[in-house]
């Protein structure tokens, strides 16, 4: 290896973080959250598909460890007063709850974008 390069992935493990080194899924540290691909935006956004006409709100880009994830889940079904779930960094709340939820967002200090249609 070349002087000031490092290892940005690894066929044992996958991707790496560019601060401590370790597996980026494992990594819990600001710097993985950043390398992750997080702008510090969570975005609102409306989807159907795969749900038989039935539509749910999906929020991303949340930054956070995975319980802070399932407490804002938490949260935001109690506040819409619906069901939902958290599947793979994204939070699922059943129906179109778009502006409830970025207002409470938005309360809270975080920046919000409505995505797509």
């Amino acid at each position: 290896m070349a002087s000031g390069s490092r290892p940005v992935y690894s066929t044992e493990v996958g991707r790496l973080c560019p601060a401590c080194g370790l597996s980026a899924s494992v990594c819990n540290c600001k710097a993985a959250r950043v390398f992750r691909g997080g702008d510090g935006i969570i975005r609102l956004s409306r989807e159907t598909k795969g749900r038989k006409g039935k539509g749910v709100t999906l929020v991303t880009g949340f930054q956070g460890s995975e319980d802070e994830l399932k407490a804002l889940a938490k949260k935001l079904k109690q506040l819409c007063g619906t069901g939902g779930t958290v599947k793979d960094g994204v939070i699922e709340i059943q129906g179109d709850m778009r502006h409830k939820i970025q207002q409470s967002l938005e309360a809270s200090g975080h920046r919000v974008k409505l995505a797509g249609g």
